[in-house]
């Protein structure tokens, strides 16, 4: 039973990183691509980073420690 909901997880975390990506690529190369959703991923990737950066030694580990469970 764990091991099922832990591998719909890593699925759904992958579905939603590769969306990320996408988004990125879709506005660097097609800059009003994403009119129809309203959204500026770019921005909020950087602004997300700027929050952990701006977060100094705590951000850090938090970084670290999302990187960590990501590739986990």
């Amino acid at each position: 039973m764990f091991d099922s909901v832990t591998r719909i997880l890593k699925q759904v975390t992958t579905l939603g990183l590769s969306l990320v990506v996408l988004g990125v690529v879709l506005q660097i190369l097609f800059p009003g691509a994403l009119v129809f959703i309203n959204a500026d991923v770019a921005a909020n990737l950087i602004n997300l980073i700027g929050q952990f950066s701006g977060a100094g030694l705590i951000g850090l580990i938090a970084a670290g420690i999302i990187v960590y469970l990501l590739n986990k």
